[in-house]
């Protein structure tokens, strides 16, 4: 189903004018900041990734609870780091149910190889400073969809988009690492998600980088990310998936998804 593209280009005095629309309150919008942005009320059945998972349990309460997509990070420096073998054996007790995705960071072949051998994914993510030549390299050798990360601080962190376009298949949006840190995800950290206005309109992407229960309606709200993507907003220490705090998360993402409909009707 397709998702309303909605465009705020008018605040004031309290209200917002979407575009081909009548004003409508401020209060009625899900997540509203004092700049404009784009207003998603869509997004609202966006696609789930839990990454960063160990464990049965966890693999087990993210699935249950509806995710659409579950990550394996294969990265040394990561307190979530898994073995391909031992992350294989997780995916197969949802494999079928969900995307199996494989989190690399400027893997060679190599280790690639041993990845997707061992645990199937539906998707190779990439996490480094791959081109766009190695990513068709790695597309035409394995026949998987890539996922290609960037990290953002500023508007200006997305220019180098445009060269991935028509390459990547998806993109996913991280906030940027801080200076000296190990790495380059995962650290709770969020942007200022107004700097996605920007983005052209087609591109299809999700959205990670300190997402929590308490945010994540006003980062769906706030973008046209078609996706969500959580890992240490669910974490009760790093590395540690808290099956209550997986459970909170897709409350919120629900309840966010309950009042966007409404407010999609109103």
């Amino acid at each position: 189903m397709s998702r309303p593209k909605l465009e705020i280009i008018e605040i004031a005095k309290g209200a917002i004018r979407l575009e081909g629309t009548a004003p409508i309150a401020a209060q009625n919008a899900i997540c509203l900041d004092s700049g404009a942005f784009s207003c998603h009320f869509a997004a609202m059945n966006p696609d789930v990734k839990i990454c960063g998972l160990t464990t049965a349990d966890a693999v087990d309460r993210a699935v249950a609870r509806g995710a659409t997509h579950i990550g394996f990070i294969f990265f040394a420096k990561s307190p979530r780091n898994i073995g391909a073998d031992a992350a294989g054996d997780l995916a197969d007790r949802v494999r079928g149910k969900v995307k199996i995705v494989a989190v690399t960071v400027d893997a060679d072949d190599e280790e690639l190889d041993d990845i997707v051998h061992m645990l199937r994914p539906d998707i190779l993510q990439l996490h480094g400073h791959e081109t766009p030549e190695r990513i068709l390299h790695i597309k035409a050798l394995y026949g998987l969809p890539v996922m290609k990360v960037f990290s953002v601080k500023d508007a200006g962190d997305l220019d180098r988009v445009d060269s991935y376009i028509g390459v990547a298949d998806r993109f996913l949006f991280d906030t940027k690492a801080p200076k000296g840190a190990d790495l380059p995800g995962g650290n709770g950290i969020s942007f200022d998600w107004k700097v996605m206005a920007s983005l052209d309109a087609s591109v299809d992407y999700m959205l990670s980088g300190g997402l929590n229960k308490d945010n994540v309606a006003c980062a769906l709200a706030s973008t046209r990310a078609s996706g969500i993507d959580i890992s240490s907003g669910v974490e009760s220490a790093p590395g540690i998936k808290d099956l209550g705090m997986i459970d909170a998360f897709f409350d919120a993402v629900a309840a966010a998804k309950a009042k966007g409909a409404k407010g999609a009707k109103a």
